[in-house]
């Protein structure tokens, strides 16, 4: 059997790594230009490898090819690949083919990195045997080649499920599904949740899928779920305050790092998760009161002269945005920013009407932005960097308010990843802290 591999990221490494375990001919070929750090990997494991090109001859002779979730099914070479009849996988879906350890799937639009991190922590804190993987931390396949566990949870993106043939996690959980990465899916909303229900469409009586029913995007496409899953239905009617009700127990989050209802709905799908691996009401809610929420999202940086700095650079669509101003409680300064989306901020207004005192802008093209928020009468400013970004925020705000890095757009126009405007930002307000 001969694997080509397209893209030497780390899931890309990852599966080239479960192929050489297992015996199978392996070649690698990224279009761009590989890290050291996974150049160095693919060598010390003599597993060949080309940057720069893709070699279609090298490629097509391949039984099987497995793609970065960043290449698109619609480019030409992968279009070419499905019509010479090779089938073309996620490296998910080639890591699952090699374990029949239960998998819990985690995906939706928003949450999904939290949801999967918590979850984690409650097993592990409990003394459960599980890893965590996929969209977060090491890829699936590398998991396997280093130890293997009696449970695994995964974060799913749609660009995952997208490659998906076979996987079929024993719990399924699908969190919400807004208008996200609509350049991927021809604009169309309706191919971009056909993507997410992905994550259940092998389950069977014996799999477990849970769901926001009043998402409107998830209840109108019910008809998606495979006959005979069992279904548990998150609704809001679980939040009672700082309370949570789950199967007839309640946990308390107000002893919890958890902000906002967002994270409440995001802790209701870990804990029914939980609960179905078996984890006692003591250990979850121990769980629940010593997790620290992820870097990027709604992490509190620092208290400066009074004002509280938040990285939510994570945040990079509206309704992730509309989450983090709803969880503010002073008033905001809020900047946003950076390579929009598509972006509708309709849903936004009378949010920023009601809490954001003033609009830092954070990108190189600010215009849509400006047209959208301009009529509210806030000061409006326009940065391109970080640093700039928290020194505005600075002078337009005073004891009791909040600085919100929130930006509802990607990152690339200014920035590597949304990780790099993250950390530019927390050390801006470190420095400015220094000072």
């Amino acid at each position: 059997m001969k694997v080509a591999i397209l893209g030497a990221g780390e899931s890309g490494v990852g599966a080239a790594l479960l192929a050489a375990q297992q015996g199978v001919e392996v070649w690698v070929s990224d279009k761009g230009k590989i890290s050291e750090g996974f150049k160095k990997e693919l060598e010390q494991n003599n597993l060949p490898y080309e940057e720069g090109e893709h070699t279609w001859e090298k490629i097509a002779d391949a039984d099987l090819v497995i793609k970065s979730p960043g290449i698109p099914d619609k480019v030409p070479l992968i279009q070419q690949l499905l019509a010479k009849g090779i089938s073309v996988i996620s490296e998910i879906e080639w890591a699952s083919r090699y374990t029949d350890t239960p998998i819990i799937g985690i995906t939706g639009s928003n949450g999904k990195t939290t949801t999967t991190t918590l979850l984690y922590q409650l097993l592990a804190q409990a003394g459960k045997d599980v890893a965590m993987a996929g969209n977060v931390g090491k890829s699936f396949a590398r998991q396997l080649t280093e130890s293997k566990k009696e449970l695994y949870v995964l974060e799913l993106s749609s660009f995952q499920l997208d490659g998906i043939e076979d996987f079929r996690p024993w719990l399924a959980l699908l969190l919400n599904i807004t208008p996200d990465h609509l350049d991927r899916y021809d604009y169309q909303l309706e191919k971009y949740i056909q993507s997410k229900f992905r994550i259940t469409k092998n389950q069977g009586p014996k799999e477990q899928f849970i769901y926001f029913g009043e998402d409107p995007n998830i209840d109108s496409h019910r008809k998606l779920i495979p006959e005979g899953v069992e279904q548990v239905v998150i609704s809001q009617e679980m939040m009672q305050g700082k309370t949570i009700l789950a199967n007839g127990e309640t946990f308390d989050l107000r002893e919890t790092r958890l902000r906002g209802k967002h994270n409440a709905l995001n802790a209701l799908f870990a804990v029914h998760a939980a609960q179905a691996y078996g984890l006692t009401t003591s250990e979850i809610q121990s769980g629940l009161e010593s997790f620290h929420p992820v870097a990027h999202r709604l992490e509190s940086v620092a208290t400066i002269e009074g004002v509280e700095y938040i990285n939510d650079s994570k945040a990079t669509n509206v309704d992730a945005v509309f989450y983090a101003l709803q969880a503010m409680d002073k008033p905001i300064i809020w900047v946003v920013g950076g390579v929009d989306k598509g972006n509708d901020y309709d849903p936004l207004l009378p949010l920023v009407r009601e809490k954001v005192k003033a609009i830092v802008c954070l990108g190189l093209d600010n215009k849509k932005i400006i047209e959208k928020f301009g009529s509210l009468e806030v000061p409006i400013r326009e940065t391109d960097s970080a640093a700039k970004a928290v020194q505005e925020s600075r002078q337009l705000s005073k004891t009791g308010d909040v600085v919100l890095l929130s930006p509802a757009c990607a990152s690339f126009d200014l920035f590597n990843n949304y990780l790099d405007r993250g950390d530019q930002f927390r050390e801006a307000v470190v420095a400015m802290n220094n000072v």
